[in-house]
């Protein structure tokens, strides 16, 4: 036996010379698997200038160095690259995405907390922009909520001061109060939009600020979140 079953830690051999270059591996990979923390989940090009620890998902169809590694963890230490397969459950921060993720079998499931044995998952996810209010009655935030997904809420953050009218509200085209309204305009002011029953939105959607007692004169932004649960479909 050369390594570990779990996490292919490798394993010192019998009248092994340089046992310690087989010891510090293990320590690095136990290192990079204690607390996983993806820079990306699905990166197939290998990064060109790697830091020593940098943590990498391997995607389907990677090249040069990570050629044959799909699916992989690439662990970049002492120079070289070391691969890991996750895992079914397996969990790590997504850096780019600033989320929590649970490996399927084939890929890394942002936010999902329960899943099936052929990967179809049950996620809750948040999704942030900082929005610049424009000039005109409404100020649209486009496509930020996601095809497919069951919205809770909106919450936000007035970043800056907003110009030109009284208050704004928050919703979208058809409900534009749905996410609050009489929302004040002065760095600072906040919103939790929470609606009673969870809305589905079966296309990308827009997000409306509608000025209340005048229109937005183009100064001011906003911080905003919409936080919505996702059904994923099991593998073939």
């Amino acid at each position: 036996m050369s390594e570990t079953s779990t996490l292919k830690l490798p394993l010192v051999q019998p009248a092994q010379s340089q046992k310690h270059v087989t010891v510090n591996e293990a320590f690095l990979i136990l290192d990079a698997l204690t607390a996983i923390s993806l820079i990306e989940p699905a990166r197939t090009a290998v990064p060109a200038s790697p830091l020593e620890g940098d943590l990498y998902g391997v995607g389907v169809g990677a090249s040069g160095e990570w050629l044959g590694q799909d699916t992989k963890l690439a662990l970049f230490a002492n120079g070289g690259w070391i691969f890991v397969p996750p895992k079914f459950g397996w969990r790590a921060w997504l850096q780019n995405l600033g989320t929590e993720a649970t490996f399927d079998g084939e890929g890394w499931i942002p936010g999902a907390g329960a899943m099936s044995e052929n990967g179809a998952a049950f996620s809750h996810r948040s999704l942030e922009v900082d929005h610049a209010v424009s000039v005109g009655s409404t100020s649209v935030v486009s496509a930020f909520i996601p095809a497919n997904s069951i919205v809770y809420g909106v919450t936000g953050r007035v970043l800056t001061d907003v110009g030109g009218a009284s208050s704004f509200q928050l919703g979208v085209s058809g409900s534009t109060d749905r996410y609050g309204s009489g929302i004040g305009l002065t760095n600072g002011s906040w919103l939790r939009g929470i609606t009673s029953s969870p809305v589905t939105y079966y296309s990308d959607t827009d997000l409306l600020l509608t000025a209340e007692n005048g229109s937005f004169d183009g100064t001011g932004s906003v911080r905003l979140a919409v936080h919505f649960a996702e059904l994923s479909l099991p593998r073939v």
